[in-house]
């Protein structure tokens, strides 16, 4: 009988333990939601590393982002190949300058949670669409592993490093269905800056190519990779 009630109660202990551990991982995640809900800008200088899982090929980058509410998003890469990015309501852009062409997308493309620019610039719906497990401290910040409820090649795993005091993501990494990462690390970041909206239009150059894929819903490579 002692060994049943011994039983019972590690049981019951260990729910007690889960529940409180599911509601602090919860809670973390509503408070970044918040911090960002506040926030109506921001631009911020980021090294990204493109990891292939089969062949082992590590690709970095150097560049710069901006972003403005609701999401009005410039994507600059210098390093090593200059590519720009821009997201607006009504299109995306995307231009390769040594290959003197420019595609143009539907908004629909990055509007996913589970796509890398919603998560670094805190838009995905961390509370609604993933389950979130809370990691504790690493150099510094706050880590949480992300499981989106609903997985996508894109995405099936992702980790968000943020700001214990302020709430802000400064360091994001996505692992997709084979086991590729894109990982975004941000070494300067300036909320709440004031930013021309010329910053977030874009118009080809003289003598670049377009191609229009405005009706397509998938690109011909998966965008800010």
């Amino acid at each position: 009988m002692r060994m049943l009630r011994a039983a019972i109660a590690a049981m019951a202990l260990c729910l007690i333990m889960t529940s409180f551990a599911t509601a602090q991982n919860t809670d973390m995640a509503a408070a970044i939601q918040a911090r960002y809900e506040k926030l109506g800008s921001f631009a911020a200088d980021f090294d990204q590393t493109l990891t292939h899982k089969e062949s082992g090929a590590v690709e970095k980058r150097q560049g710069k982002l901006l972003f403005k509410k609701p999401l009005l998003i410039r994507w600059q890469t210098v390093t090593p190949h200059e590519e720009t990015l821009v997201v607006t309501g009504k299109e995306i852009w995307n231009y390769i300058p040594e290959e003197e062409v420019a595609y143009r997308y539907p908004p629909s493309l990055v509007q996913d949670s589970r796509s890398i620019i919603q998560v670094i610039t805190g838009q995905a719906a961390l509370t609604k669409d993933f389950d979130v497990k809370a990691e504790g401290r690493e150099d510094g910040l706050s880590k949480l592993r992300l499981f989106p409820k609903e997985p996508a090649p894109q995405m099936v795993e992702a980790v968000i490093w943020v700001e214990p005091d302020t709430g802000y993501i400064r360091r994001a990494s996505i692992l997709d269905f084979y086991g590729n990462s894109n990982e975004v690390r941000f070494n300067r970041f300036s909320p709440d800056v004031s930013i021309k909206a010329s910053e977030f239009s874009f118009t080809p150059p003289k003598g670049v190519d377009v191609e229009d894929r405005i009706d397509s819903a998938v690109p011909e490579k998966e965008l800010f990779r």
